[in-house]
């Protein structure tokens, strides 16, 4: 089994659906993804939803107006970087 996977979905609004198809295509249940910028949007999008391990940072909440599911975790800069740091792998799309 491999080692379990950081992906980074930071991609423009346009993109992201893309991104979305590559991570879901590249991942597994032990992988986690966090969602940056413009791509928290696609929070609610049925292939997040369906992920154990999805986080998105605070700071980018204001973007959008809908209630995270249980499934999706935010984070401070600060956990965000200790999170990195327990990944041997990171894959970032944009």
């Amino acid at each position: 089994m491999s080692q379990p996977t950081l992906f980074l979905i930071q991609s423009e609004f346009s993109k992201t659906a893309t991104c979305l198809e590559q991570w879901t295509n590249m991942s597994n249940a032990n992988d986690a993804i966090v969602l940056m910028g413009d791509a928290v949007l696609f929070a609610q999008d049925p292939s997040i939803q369906q992920h154990p391990l999805v986080y998105v940072l605070e700071t980018d909440l204001d973007l959008t107006a809908t209630v995270l599911t249980e499934n999706v975790k935010t984070l401070s800069y600060a956990a965000f970087a200790d999170l990195a740091l327990d990944f041997k792998h990171c894959i970032s799309l944009k």
